[in-house]
């Protein structure tokens, strides 16, 4: 089993007893770093001259690992262990969004105005003049976040309820980071049909319509279908955030080791949605050589097995992963832990750039090829060069409300994905520096911009 290295997803609070005497504070701090614990704040709860309570913040990397912490706590003498919170739980307690007013009810003429009767009249106004929607309501700046929990996260098909706390997240991470409004809406279907049909149903409420979690291939049906079927953007953040910020990262990481983007030869290891939906980005930016793996190996025209999807990746060569990487400038995984072996980035030419994007177990630990890579990014948050949507996303719609776009075009997405690479300055690009921090407050407002941009040229702003 790989060792991850401890973080925040596996995080307690534990309160502990201990005399108050010399060495007894040392002897639980010591404790919990033999077994591989990483200590943040020490809390001082109460304490007199013969005892005192304390709370340790202790990051672990599984839950198995934060049980060995615990029980090597208890196991010292004269030193008792209170009580134990799993902040990750605690943080999700009563959900983590709220639904709040953004006017204040303080009197009749205000409620009159917000409500009956005056409301009638804003009700008869779009009525005669339906775009006024936009104007009069919440539709401006809401996106509906959209999952069957057919594939959540690395997790596979959990179903609707346990969806809904990562769409619940995600419209955190929206307001948060975009100033959108959104709202997790989670199907306890997953028919196509009926989640398409549901969409359109529900669609004159939003702005956007953000899919989430729906497995591949159902989800390249519903995502088609819908924008040719919708007024308004249709966004399979799955696909397409994940593309927009690979190709942000590329961009940067093939400035460190000077190789063109026609030039390079590129593998990906996933052909799902998210990598698809890369290497179509990728291409469109220029890649010439692209060879695409999946669980049997290279897309390769012989084979019988593909989707539509797939097949657009067919090529001659036949084999491997392994053999896909030989002579291999960039490795892209989007597939499952542990699938890339040092033996096979040894095979790449020189100055490889490795994008093991696999959650939470990389398809290679970076410590493996640390002096064997150019450049590493992951999607973990502990490592440089966090790959991550939510440099996207948030820009993505925010740009697409501004302009009331009709919908997201190839241009949108390629502009994002510049626009978040120029946020570092060419000579401050470097192999553990190719993509901004997701705290960048920049970064959602210059995708916005190039968003809004790209969309008039488009012909798709309807400002």
């Amino acid at each position: 089993m790989t060792q991850l290295t401890p973080n925040p997803s596996f995080s307690l609070t534990i309160q502990v007893e201990l005399a108050n005497q010399p060495g007894r504070l040392a002897a639980v701090t010591n404790a919990i770093a033999t077994i591989g614990g990483n200590i943040g704040h020490i809390h001082l709860v109460d304490q007199n001259r013969t005892r005192s309570i304390r709370e340790f913040v202790v990051d672990a990397s599984s839950t198995d690992h934060a049980d060995q912490i615990v029980a090597a706590i208890k196991a010292l003498d004269e030193i008792t262990v209170l009580k134990v919170f799993d902040r990750t739980f605690d943080l999700h307690r009563g959900g983590k969004i709220t639904v709040q007013g953004r006017i204040s009810l303080t009197d009749q003429s205000s409620l009159a105005m917000a409500y009956t009767p005056g409301v009638g009249r804003i009700c008869k106004a779009i009525a005669a003049d339906p775009p006024q929607v936009f104007a009069l309501t919440v539709k401006s700046n809401m996106v509906a976040i959209v999952s069957d929990g057919s594939a959540v996260l690395g997790l596979g098909n959990l179903g609707p309820e346990a969806a809904l706390p990562v769409m619940e997240g995600k419209a955190l991470l929206f307001k948060e980071f975009g100033g959108v409004d959104a709202f997790p809406i989670c199907l306890a279907t997953q028919d196509t049909e009926e989640i398409i049909q549901t969409v359109k149903h529900i669609a004159p409420v939003f702005g956007g319509i953000n899919l989430e979690d729906i497995s591949s291939p159902r989800c390249f049906e519903i995502e088609k279908r819908l924008r040719a079927e919708l007024d308004i953007p249709v966004f399979h953040d799955d696909q397409h955030g994940t593309a927009i910020v690979t190709l942000a990262a590329l961009y940067n990481a093939l400035k460190v080791v000077k190789k063109p983007m026609d030039e390079v030869k590129i593998v990906f290891n996933g052909a799902g949605a998210a990598g698809v939906a890369v290497a179509r980005l990728i291409r469109m930016a220029g890649a010439k050589t692209l060879l695409m793996c999946d669980s049997a190996g290279i897309l390769s025209g012989d084979r019988t097995d593909l989707t539509p999807e797939k097949a657009e990746f067919v090529v001659e060569t036949q084999g491997t992963l392994a053999t896909a990487l030989e002579g291999a400038d960039v490795f892209v995984g989007l597939s499952v832990p542990g699938v890339l072996t040092p033996e096979m980035v040894k095979a790449m030419n020189p100055d490889p750039i490795i994008f093991a994007m696999a959650n939470p177990i990389p398809e290679i630990q970076p410590e493996l090829v640390r002096d064997m890579v150019a450049v590493m990014a992951t999607g973990r948050s502990d490592y440089p060069n966090q790959i991550n949507n939510v440099l996207a996303f948030p820009g993505i719609f925010r740009g697409a409300l501004d302009c009331r776009a009709k919908e997201i075009t190839s241009r949108m997405c390629l502009e994002a994905a510049s626009a978040i690479a120029s946020l570092i300055p060419p000579q401050e690009v470097s192999a553990e520096h190719i993509i901004p921090s997701v705290f960048d407050d920049r970064v959602a407002i210059a995708v916005a911009a190039a968003v809004t941009k790209a969309a008039r040229e488009d012909g798709v702003s309807r400002e």
